[in-house]
């Protein structure tokens, strides 16, 4: 567990939903993820297949989607989800809303990790554990609860939280896994922050090269896919998923929430938006800016990106144009 929690007593928290019986919530989950005392979330109609099948017992909703909620399901219907949530989240997860530095923070006992290779000045937190044959570089912090596998080469001046890693990954040098991700609720002001309680969830054989930035998950999780190589620079937002043998090149980002498909090629500088669903096998050119999404099979380039023909076609009739001034 990366964060401390404790039940909340909903029908003493929402005095005015009619509750029968006190209900305590000690988890938030989305919509598939939740089990019948798990508190979940709807908050766009994009959603509202997984909503027709959520298990959970009670739902935070607007009143133009609580209708697609199963009838057993109650309903907290207010104004703006995403700020009633962040409230309930500082409640149940302590200090989820900020990074406090990781005060059990020591050197590592050769004893506790006798297959494990550290450089100089490495610092651990409790409970870590770390796979044989794995190589841990100089400089580098791995805080409390992190798991790394087997046969992982870790580089100098990582920084590791809140985050599982398979076997056989690399991570190269002064890269940062797990912190908190971009999100706040904007009040007149002040800034409402938005609890992170997710993890980052690194599976075998991925390759993450130097510099790399990837956000832990805001309810969900943030994942990438087995064999996936990530070049220099790219950034990974909150609860991204990116699927199996993925190749991206530097500086592209990834804005909260997207789906990446497997066998997804993206070239440098590009950036996918938020909440979209990118299928498998999809090439995307260098630069390009995806904002809507794509399915299986298809090539696309340019901002907004469009598939590759018509990318050319605008191209070579712009050129034209020019030539003929």
């Amino acid at each position: 567990m990366f964060f401390k929690r404790k039940k909340i007593n909903l029908k003493k928290f929402y005095p005015n939903l009619n509750l029968k019986d006190n209900l305590f919530i000690d988890s938030v989950k989305p919509l598939l993820l939740a089990k019948k005392n798990d508190l979940t979330f709807f908050d766009s109609i994009k959603y509202k297949a997984e909503a027709k099948l959520t298990k959970s017992k009670i739902c935070v909703t607007t009143e133009k989607l609580k209708s697609f909620l199963p009838n057993e399901t109650k309903k907290i219907v207010v104004k703006n989800v995403l700020f009633e949530l962040a409230k309930i989240l500082n409640l149940i997860y302590i200090n989820a809303d900020a990074d406090i530095p990781d005060e059990t923070l020591k050197k590592p006992k050769k004893i506790q990790y006798k297959n494990v290779k550290f450089g100089n000045n490495v610092l651990i937190g409790k409970k870590v554990k770390i796979g044989k044959n794995t190589q841990i570089g100089s400089n580098t912090i791995i805080e409390h609860n992190v798991e790394i596998g087997k046969n992982c080469i870790i580089g100098h001046g990582v920084i590791i939280k809140n985050s599982l890693i398979g076997d056989k990954v690399v991570i190269q040098d002064n890269s940062k896994l797990g912190q908190k991700g971009f999100g706040f609720i904007p009040i007149k002001n002040n800034n409402f922050k938005f609890p992170h309680i997710g993890k980052v969830i690194i599976e075998d054989n991925v390759e993450i090269a130097s510099g790399c930035t990837i956000d832990r998950g805001s309810v969900d999780d943030t994942v990438i896919g087995k064999n996936t190589y990530l070049d220099n620079q790219v950034h990974i937002a909150h609860n991204v998923k990116i699927g199996c043998n993925c190749m991206i090149a530097g500086q592209v980002g990834f804005a909260g929430s997207s789906k990446i498909g497997d066998n997804v090629s993206i070239g440098g500088q590009a950036g996918v938006s938020g909440h979209l669903k990118i299928g498998n096998n999809v090439k995307i050119g260098g630069g390009s800016g995806v904002v809507k999404d794509i399915e299986d099979n298809k090539i696309v380039m340019g901002y907004p990106a469009v598939p590759l023909k018509d990318f050319m076609k605008k191209n070579i009739k712009k050129n034209d144009k020019e030539w003929t001034k």
